[in-house]
């Protein structure tokens, strides 16, 4: 069908700033797919690994973790140096089989009204140089995930019943998902709407990795890249005391006092607030406590005082 695309091959540790003698294979050309490069992203060594056995050896790959620790965005990072197209999905209530698989349409044809049969995403994707990317995996309903079920077979044809067709999966076709748990559904209230998948489908990802907190050196190096302001070095002793800050709400969250955590999300948000509104309590309720319940403000202003020497005044 498509002319097929042009490879290289490219150095794990000059091109991902990780430590690792790999070497994985790329594209030549860059397509209307690929995600833009973030030059200031950083990679999560265990997760890249993960992520690049799924490029070059065809695994399929699940990202889990706690939200807002840029799961998908590392999938799509990893593609962009490999100049891999992507599509991400979002695994959402409105999402229906006949979206993945296909339905039958009326479309003009010299003139008249014909029906034909339009391909979902699935079987597009299956026949291109793609990494299709499943988002909020768990919260999928029955009927989508069994859909998705054949894919996970490493070289899984996909049959079109309807048109009596067997589709096989390109040669750089691939794989992933993301999911905030791994299968259990909402165990701890969370994460209303995830489902408890099925462990047979499970059982066919070939790599799991998480992808939860950062080192505090590293999170504060990503708050660094993505707000400017952030880099004097006059702030950086409050940049710490931010994602020290972070970092209690995620310990009060894993004990019970909490019911909500600030993710690297909320925290990126808060310094960007910071920056405009110039108030570091204001931009802390704008960004994160005005989310959470009432009642667990006294626990957040001890956790403020413990950080930044001074009591949580109300906006």
């Amino acid at each position: 069908m498509n002319t097929p695309p042009e490879l290289n091959r490219l150095d794990v540790r000059s091109v991902f700033g990780i430590d690792s003698p790999l070497k994985v294979t790329a594209f030549r050309e860059r397509s209307e797919h690929v995600p833009d490069i973030d030059p200031d992203y950083r990679f999560n060594r265990e997760v890249t690994l993960a992520l690049l056995a799924g490029f070059e050896h065809n695994r399929r790959v699940m990202l889990q973790g706690l939200h807002g620790t840029g799961k998908s965005t590392h999938i799509e990072q990893v593609a962009a140096r490999l100049n891999w197209p992507c599509v991400r999905i979002n695994l959402d209530g409105h999402l229906s089989r006949l979206d993945l698989v296909g339905r039958d349409a009326v479309v003009l044809r010299d003139g008249q009204q014909v029906t034909e049969f339009q391909p979902g995403i699935v079987p597009w994707a299956l026949q291109r140089p793609v990494a299709l990317i499943f988002d909020e995996y768990d919260a999928g309903r029955p009927e989508i995930m069994f859909v998705i079920q054949r894919l996970l077979e490493r070289d899984g044809q996909f049959t079109l019943l309807d048109q009596n067709q067997v589709i096989k999966p390109h040669p750089q076709f691939r794989l992933f998902a993301t999911s905030n748990t791994v299968g259990l559904g909402n165990l701890n209230g969370l994460y209303h709407g995830a489902q408890q998948l099925n462990q047979a489908q499970m059982d066919r990802w070939n790599i799991v990795a998480t992808l939860n907190q950062l080192p505090p050196e590293q999170e504060m190096a990503i708050v660094r890249a993505r707000v400017p302001s952030m880099r004097d070095e006059a702030r950086q002793a409050q940049l710490q005391a931010m994602v020290q800050f972070a970092n209690l709400t995620r310990q009060g969250f894993k004990v019970g006092d909490l019911s909500t955590l600030m993710s690297p999300r909320s925290l990126i948000s808060w310094a960007e607030n910071l920056d405009i509104f110039g108030d570091l309590q204001l931009a802390l309720y704008l960004s994160f406590i005005n989310k959470g319940d009432e009642s667990e403000r006294p626990v957040l202003g001890e956790y403020f005082q413990r950080c930044f020497d001074q009591e949580l005044g109300t906006p």
